[in-house]
């Protein structure tokens, strides 16, 4: 499906089509939960973010106003329901947070590269979290420098720099 599609179906669930509606999270389900899990790092999680999201869509499509693509808004929903979470368990598990945050972040192994997709994911959870989450958003997700930015409620510019740095302390940590 296109984006003109997307724009079709989102019209008609802005209207109360509810089956334009189930269309379109049908469409959209699998990179909800794909971010969800980049951003939390287990599947419950990503789950029980997948159905606070969907939920939350239920309310919020009619909010939509066009000023970013559905699926950079949408990718906003997700990341903020993952801030809200990590938010609820910080007092409760901070560290375990930090290191889980990125499993499911490389793509699926085929075993050439089980041990650099590991250091990948370790280095990245040891980021300071604005820098995992714009890697997160940018490498994970491949979203662009802007739509990372607009999600993140920063500059492009910042986002940029911090890809820079992240690409610099990766660099870095790969030569130790």
């Amino acid at each position: 499906m296109s984006e003109d599609q997307d724009a079709k179906l989102l019209a008609a669930a802005i209207a109360g089509d509810r089956e334009a509606f189930a269309t379109l999270l049908r469409r959209h389900y699998d990179r909800i939960h794909g971010l969800a899990w980049q951003l939390t790092g287990t599947r419950a999680d990503a789950d029980d973010i997948a159905q606070t999201v969907c939920c939350t869509l239920v309310e919020k499509i009619a909010t939509f106003r066009g000023e970013a693509k559905f699926t950079t808004w949408l990718c906003g929903i997700v990341y903020n329901a993952a801030r809200d979470l990590h938010r609820r368990r910080r007092s409760f598990a901070g560290f375990t947070d930090r290191l889980a945050v990125l499993t499911g972040l490389a793509r699926v192994s085929d075993g050439r590269d089980l041990h650099d997709a590991m250091w990948i994911k370790s280095a990245i959870a040891k980021l300071a979290p604005p820098y995992r989450d714009a890697a997160v958003l940018v490498a994970g997700q491949q979203l662009t420098h802007a739509e990372a930015a607009t999600i993140l409620g920063i500059a492009e510019a910042t986002v940029s720099w911090r890809m820079h740095e992240v690409r610099r302390l990766l660099g870095a940590e790969r030569n130790d």
